[in-house]
This record gives C-alpha cells, structure tokens and sequence, in this order.
C-alpha cells in the first residue's frame, strides 16, 4: 500500500487550521502549484522540527476541476465535484474549492506559522476562499454541548479501512477523498431547548453521549440519519471536525477522510430530507452550512509525482 499523507488516520490534535484555495487562472499556474503543494511535506518536517511534540502535520487536498489541469490523464475514479443541496428551506450549497489544506497541531502558533509560510509561497497563483481556525473546545465537544467524532473509527487499523482507497483503485491506493462543509449554528436558539430536547435532536446524552435507547430516540435525530447500514456493515468515514468561532459567529468546520463519496452523500440526503423517506435532522433546524466541498488527498507518491509533471 502506497503511503497515505500523515495527518488524517491519527486521531486529531488540539488545534487545526483548514485554507480553501482557488488557483487563479489554472492553466497559466497548475504546475506551479501542484510542485508548492508537493514540497509542502518537506516544509512541515522542517518546521515540524522546531518542537517535535507538537505533532504538526498538513493534509493536501485537489479540487476536481483542478485535479484535471495537473493531472489530465489519470484521476480517482470517484472524485466529482459536490452537488448543492435545496430542501423545505434547508440548504447545502457548492461552494467548491482548488486546494485544501488541513494543518493540525498542538500548538495553534505553529499552524498559523505553517499557514503563512505556504500562503507566501503560492504567492499571487491562489486566492483564499475560507479560512478556519478550529479548536478542541472542553472535552473535544461541539459547541452545542454534546461529545463529536463518538461514531469515529477507533484505532489506526479501523481509520485507515474507512478512509483509504485500495486495490478498486490501484493507481490511487493510498489517498482518501475528502468531504468538507462549514456550519454556522443558532447557539442563542440552541441554548433556549431544555436538555431532553437537545438530546432527543442529537440521540444521545449529553453528558456522556451515551446513546439514547431505541424507544425513545427519535428517527429525525442526528444519529439516527448519520449511522447507516448496508449489507449488515455500518457505512463510515473518518471525521476530523473542529468548532471554530467569534462570538459573532460559530459553528463548526465538517470534514470527512472516505474510502468513497457515496458515504458522506447519503449522510448528507438523509440529513438534509432528500432521502426519500419524508424525513430529516431536526439538527438542521439549528445549524446551516454555508460551504460545501470535494477533494482528493492522494498518496504522498501521488502528490510527489504531480510536483514533477
């Protein structure tokens, strides 16, 4: 199995930093940008360096209109772009995306730092689309109050079966496609729910997320859309979600490491009410994305070759 990129199957750090970029006309400058995203590797070892413990790593992720410029000939056979979402007033936009990098860290300085130095070395070929500062916030919780990632896979092992690519795509073996949206949530109306309402939205119990039983949870809850079955296995991806916020604004940065897109886009269908059973996550009467994505995070031999094209 090729190498996958460093920063996604080891369970998240404290602190991650997400940069969607557009190459400005990809054409005059995709090879350039795929080589700086190519030697972003060794720019994270060497400022890595600098405290060890830290674990700072960074994730790189191709758009799939962009994927096509740097790479004409051979692409995963999955990767599409994503496709907006309109239902009862509930809404997931395309918002798209060249270039995703996915810093993460201990220490937030160094992230900033790893940020700054790429944003000067892409130089005037990309403009930044979003920019997001996440943070574990309490006992690694959403801003909601409730446990995230209770559902990820557990272990190195389980992690890289649910994100990597295999041998149905053997050229690409080793990179995970990758699923993004930012939410912003209604904190204030939020806040005003009792608690047993809160938990029959999200399924579980808010002080330990435990999972509410059978008779009592809800099919509109956000578990009860999320878990999905086929075949008698559980559908997962592995999520590296962040709260991130002003006290303006807050919500939360989804992103999601998947062996396929399909997993992510029936997550979402169910989510949203487009499934086809009438239904959708009353969550989703308390948070609206305002960004939607997908992306590629090939093998770290995939993305040495693409800076050599």
């Amino acid at each position: 199995m090729p190498s996958p990129q460093p920063g996604f199957i080891p369970a998240p750090s404290r602190n991650a930093l997400f940069l969607v970029l557009r190459v400005l006309d990809p054409e005059k400058h995709g090879q350039s940008v795929a080589r700086g995203a190519a030697g972003i590797p060794a720019l994270v070892e060497k400022l890595g360096a600098a405290d060890p413990r830290a674990k700072l790593a960074c994730t790189v992720s191709f758009g799939s209109e962009f994927w096509d410029v740097i790479s004409p000939k051979q692409r995963p056979a999955g990767l599409r772009p994503f496709r907006a979402i309109a239902a009862q007033g509930r809404t997931a936009p395309s918002t798209g995306g060249d270039l995703l990098l996915h810093i993460l860290s201990r220490r937030h300085d160094l992230n900033f730092e790893l940020a700054m130095r790429l944003r000067n070395q892409l130089g005037d070929a990309v403009e930044v689309m979003d920019e997001v500062h996440g943070f574990q916030y309490l006992d690694s919780r959403d801003l909601t109050g409730f446990i995230d990632g209770t559902e990820n896979p557990k272990g190195a092992g389980a992690r890289a079966r649910a994100a990597l690519v295999g041998e149905e795509d053997p050229v690409f073996a080793g990179g995970s496609y990758v699923f993004t949206q930012r939410y912003v949530h209604d904190l204030e109306r939020w806040a005003a729910l009792p608690r047993k309402e809160q938990e029959r939205i999200i399924g579980r119990r808010k002080p330990d997320s435990a999972e509410l039983p059978e008779r009592v949870k809800p099919a509109t809850a956000h578990i009860s859309r999320v878990v999905i079955e086929e075949n008698g296995e559980e559908l997962e991806i592995v999520r590296h979600s962040f709260p991130y916020g002003t006290v303006s604004e807050a919500g939360l940065f989804f992103i999601a490491y998947c062996k396929s897109l399909d997993i992510p886009e029936k997550m979402l269908n169910r989510m949203m009410g487009t499934a086809g059973d009438g239904l959708h996550d009353h969550l989703m009467d308390h948070s609206r994305a305002v960004s939607g994505a997908n992306f590629f995070a090939p093998s770290l031999e995939v993305l040495r070759s693409l800076g050599r094209r």
